[in-house]
């Protein structure tokens, strides 16, 4: 019995490993708006060519404490025909992530690549919403790979890197 006292005490002594944790708190959409600037002409003046969909896209980070982050995903869908603007839909779809005990770089590509893919279904399904609900023909963001985004920033950033550089070695 003693051995087992001395045991849970050595234990208790012991310093911890730094845990990690990653958990979404909450999701949110944080901003939306949508103009119909050529209302109600759009809906009575028949189109001479199919209308052009626009889409923009972007993620924003932002720190709340040590243990969490605010990941922010932006679409902005623009509806043309004819060069005139009959839509322009945009909405920010957020999370406040609980994230402690990633080094650097496991944490940019948590915020940039894994957040932005728990909070995307819930944008698409607020755009396509709010679309639905003008009576125009439905509009479906796509799918996205977030990795493959987050990999090509780093690659235009070690390119531009690599650049300037060579601007400085001249």
């Amino acid at each position: 019995m003693a051995d087992e006292t001395n045991t849970t005490a050595q234990q208790d002594q012991q310093p911890e490993a730094p845990s990690t944790a990653f958990q979404l708190e909450r999701c949110y959409m944080k901003d939306a708006s949508l103009e119909m600037p050529h209302a109600p002409e759009v809906f009575v003046t028949p189109l001479q060519q199919q209308p052009t969909v626009d889409m923009q896209f972007e993620v924003s980070l932002k720190k709340l404490d040590d243990a969490h982050q605010e990941v922010t995903v932006r679409a902005t869908v623009t509806i043309k025909a004819d060069q005139n603007v009959m839509l322009i839909a945009e909405a920010k779809q957020a999370g406040i992530f609980q994230i402690r005990g990633f080094n650097e770089e496991q944490m940019a590509h948590i915020g940039n690549v894994i957040c932005p893919t728990i909070v995307y279904p819930y944008l698409r399904a607020n755009i396509a919403d709010m679309i639905t609900r003008t009576t125009m023909a439905p509009v479906n963001l796509p799918e996205m790979n977030f990795e493959m985004l987050y990999q090509q920033r780093l690659a235009q950033a070690a390119v531009a890197a690599d650049q300037a550089k060579a601007e400085q070695q001249n």
